[in-house]
């Protein structure tokens, strides 16, 4: 099979949604299908094992409480050349997309060609939520084209029918789970002291923040001494965090890592006690959950429709990362009672295999196959 995967935004960042591509498009091609990327501007050399066509320019926004990139409209000319070119018996779109760069794919698309797709998103605040009913207006059109669409979660398809009007199956996020089964503790780390584990983008809806002044308000209470918050990721509230422990008197007790790259998380997972994702909104699944299930690591999320997709199995794996007396309280719980951590750290493992791409591929293949 020849399979189209398309994606209005940059194939180099490393956002949940390349996440998913990049995994489910591998998976094809080891499994013998052809999947070429139809994305916004690329660079091919970062992600060499892949073919990518880099349609547009693309520049950069803030949306969601996230940084993210939006296509210049894509030349007609080069889409029509390209799909008469790779005649792809599947067009997978990601939803929601920009009229100007995949919106123009699904109509040039030959009628012969089935056309599916993805939605991922949950609107953060009302304005997301509203500038999506605004541009599904915009889709109306090309909606029509399509053959099936899913969505990711819960979450995403209440968020999918109620701004988009589209009525979708769920297929889920999907995570390699054998990338997660070599880690190796990080010598520098393994000293005795329970290592918390932030590992995401430093923006707000993330929630780094409620998570340090968690960590102080069990400083305060003398029970961070024999602990340490490893903060792994970039953004553009690094500073601001730093700041923020620095005023708190935290000193080397809270350490930012800055970007890690995809070989090194298993490690940092390993080495975690206890990997804390405090988001407050905006999620519609969850990754980064998975990635750290998948690893044998005790994971805790912020009580986020999205999160609540992979954790609300056991209730005490989430929080409000806003009440920071509560946030502390848990996180102070989930290290100390270790029959707990054992308890939930199976349920966990259990839990994570039907994420996995082995189980999730198969499902696609037949929303391709119709």
């Amino acid at each position: 099979m020849r399979i189209g995967i398309v994606f209005d935004d940059s194939l180099d960042r490393t956002d949940g949604v390349q996440q998913y591509i990049k995994t489910v498009g591998r998976w094809f091609q080891d499994d013998g299908h052809v999947v070429h990327y139809l994305v916004g501007e690329s660079d091919p050399s970062l992600n060499a094992d892949l073919t990518i066509h880099s349609m547009t320019k693309n520049f950069k926004v803030s949306g969601n409480q996230n940084k993210l990139t939006l296509p210049l409209p894509a030349n007609k000319e080069k889409i029509r050349k390209i799909l008469y070119d790779q005649e792809y018996d599947v067009l997978h779109m990601q939803l929601p997309y920009n009229p100007l760069m995949s919106g123009r794919v699904i109509k040039e698309a030959h009628e012969d060609t089935r056309i599916v797709g993805t939605y991922h998103i949950v609107g953060a605040t009302w304005f997301e939520s509203y500038g999506s009913k605004l541009l599904s207006l915009a889709q109306s059109h090309t909606l029509k084209q399509f053959d099936k669409i899913v969505s990711v979660s819960g979450a995403a398809k209440e968020f999918s029918a109620k701004y988009f009007g589209i009525e979708t199956d769920i297929i889920p996020n999907a995570v390699d789970l054998s990338a997660f089964e070599s880690g190796s503790k990080i010598a520098k780390f393994s000293d005795g002291k329970q290592n918390i584990l932030f590992l995401n983008r430093l923006v707000k809806r993330k929630g780094c923040e409620h998570l340090i002044n968690a960590v102080h308000w069990l400083d305060n209470r003398g029970l961070f001494n024999d602990r340490r918050l490893i903060i792994a990721g970039k953004g553009p509230l690094r500073a601001k965090l730093e700041l923020l422990a620095k005023q708190h008197g935290l000193g080397e007790k809270v350490i930012f890592e800055g970007f890690i790259p995809e070989n090194e998380k298993s490690d940092y997972l390993t080495t975690a006690d206890l990997a804390v994702y405090p988001s407050t909104g905006g999620e519609s699944f969850g990754i980064v959950l998975i990635e750290a299930m998948a690893n044998g690591t005790l994971t805790l999320g912020g009580n986020n429709p999205g999160y609540s997709t992979v954790l609300g199995g056991q209730p005490q794996l989430l929080v409000d990362p806003t009440d920071t007396a509560k946030f502390a309280k848990r996180i102070d719980s989930l290290l100390n009672d270790k029959s707990q951590a054992r308890k939930l750290i199976a349920w966990q493992t259990k839990e994570v295999k039907k994420y996995d791409i082995e189980v999730v591929g198969k499902q696609l293949m037949k929303l391709y196959q119709g």
